[in-house]
């Protein structure tokens, strides 16, 4: 009956294209072997159901529980819920919930990414529009400032076809959607085989009595592995190696949210490389000394960030002893780092020294006794992540730098959904579009703003940072305005 059941299941499968590809059988005997693994290891109740799941359950069951190592879970799981006295758990509020419980990134420049639920969007959110007069995405600004770059890169030493590799890493459940999205806009300009998407890793969520949680009777309940899974992910999905045959010897990593960013910034990049740095990373300066926001500084000796909910009023509030107008720790950090390649060739030698840290979630779950789905009220478990800047202590000082830049030219973070008044899609709009006013002024060309009305989309496809804007020297341009092409 079970085998008609799966036949069924599968035909129904394959017309309506609504199942993944049924996964391997495994054989009785590695079956029993990885329960035994996980019974002997106090996690038996991950098979409380298995007698009742058709094969191809049983058989997914296998391979996810298949891709944990279950001692190294229980470790994780112990150190986060007892953790010592002396452990320091940090969490960095200013980061997106995207990049604490799951990550969004990028390299070569890589970048990172998750769904924008908070913003009223059920997809990815690069794939967001902000609203501008182009209706570009993120994802497209940040494409075209690499083509930009490109065509600067070639112009500037005399060649055809500088390429910039853009590594974008994404979640599970965003990868597809992220995929399709570059598909359908035929990479908005770039070659297909110079953009790599990959995906992060999960990890189980863990009950508060330290045991794996089940999301339904044959499927493990996951979580993405924090923004500090990045340094796993890009040795495990195959990114350092494509760095390595391409011989990249610098990357630059930030955060899809930022619309304002400048993708493998060239200042940043030799200013790092200038100085041999294994990490470096931008930072704006704290806006007064109530912001929220966590502070790049040197603790102990090492560089490190420390949160606002760490540092005392009279700490916080302290003047700089040498220009009593700034705050002495002011230095904002935005999660904008540049790495040396030599530095992601050392992973394996650290990756297991970043701590563990806990986020206290309602997690959905099936009762192990009784079988029913459970949709909890208050927290039930824990989602285990890693911080990304979590290796910054454990980088000599020589080896670490960190540049200032003006929020206003690199830093407009979209969290919140419209409306909102701050990081959202009208500060996100307003940033670019003053940006771009800013530049036109600067190369002599007239903005005319009335009331409200004010700014210039500048299409990153004619200036990456505000340069070859000469020919609007003397132009008189109506805010808002858009100038996709010097004709404009």
């Amino acid at each position: 009956m079970a085998a008609i059941k799966d036949t069924v299941s599968n035909l129904i499968n394959m017309i309506t294209g609504s199942a993944e590809e049924a996964p391997r059988e495994p054989s009785a005997e590695e079956f029993k072997d990885l329960q035994k693994k996980y019974t002997d290891a106090g996690q038996g109740q991950v098979f409380a159901f298995v007698d009742e799941l058709q094969t191809v359950d049983k058989s997914r069951l296998f391979h996810q529980l298949s891709t944990f190592d279950v001692t190294r879970i229980n470790e994780l799981a112990d150190k986060a819920l007892n953790p010592p006295k002396t452990d320091e758990t940090r969490r960095n509020p200013r980061a997106p919930p995207e990049l604490r419980d799951r990550l969004d990134h990028r390299f070569g420049s890589h970048r990172s990414q998750g769904l924008g639920t908070r913003l009223g969007s059920s997809a990815p959110k690069g794939c967001f529009d902000i609203g501008l007069l182009s209706e570009k995405s993120l994802f497209q600004l940040q494409a075209e400032r690499i083509v930009k770059l490109q065509q600067l890169a070639s112009q500037a030493h005399g060649t055809q076809g500088a390429v910039i590799p853009w590594y974008v890493m994404t979640s599970g459940p965003t990868r597809k959607p992220t995929e399709e999205f570059f598909e359908k806009h035929k990479f908005f300009g770039l070659s297909k085989e110079n953009v790599f998407i990959f995906e992060q890793g999960v990890l189980p969520c863990i009950s508060n009595d330290g045991k794996i949680i089940m999301e339904s009777k044959s499927k493990v309940a996951v979580a993405p592995d924090g923004n500090g899974g990045i340094y796993q992910a890009i040795v495990t999905s195959g990114v350092r190696e494509d760095m390595r045959k391409r011989g990249i010897k610098h990357i630059h990593a930030y955060c899809v949210d930022n619309c304002l960013v400048k993708v493998a910034d060239p200042v940043f990049i030799g200013f790092s490389a200038s100085k041999k740095v294994d990490i470096a990373t931008k930072v704006v300066r704290k806006r007064d000394a109530a912001e929220s926001v966590g502070l790049i500084l040197q603790k102990n000796g090492k560089p490190d960030v420390v949160e606002y909910s760490e540092i005392d009023q009279a700490t916080a509030e302290a003047k700089d002893p040498q220009d009593a107008a700034l705050l002495k720790f002011r230095a904002a950090n935005i999660v904008n780092h540049y790495y040396s390649f030599d530095f992601f060739e050392s992973i394996e030698t650290w990756m297991h020294k970043l701590p563990h840290h806990i986020a206290r979630k309602k997690i959905p779950y099936v009762d192990p006794e009784s079988g029913e789905a459970v949709k909890p009220t208050s927290p039930n478990g824990v989602k285990l992540e890693q911080f990304v800047f979590d290796v910054f202590p454990m980088t000599p000082l020589d080896k670490f730098a960190c540049i200032e830049v003006r929020r206003e030219d690199e830093f407009s973070p979209l969290k919140n959904a419209a409306g909102t008044g701050q990081d959202d899609p009208d500060t996100s709009r307003a940033d670019i579009m003053k940006q771009g006013q800013r530049w036109i002024e600067a190369a002599g060309g007239i903005v005319v703003t009335e009331g409200d009305k004010f700014g210039v989309e500048v299409s990153p496809l004619i200036s990456y940072g505000g340069e070859n804007l000469e020919f609007l020297q003397g132009r008189e341009i109506k805010a808002p305005a858009i100038i996709e092409k010097e004709e404009d």
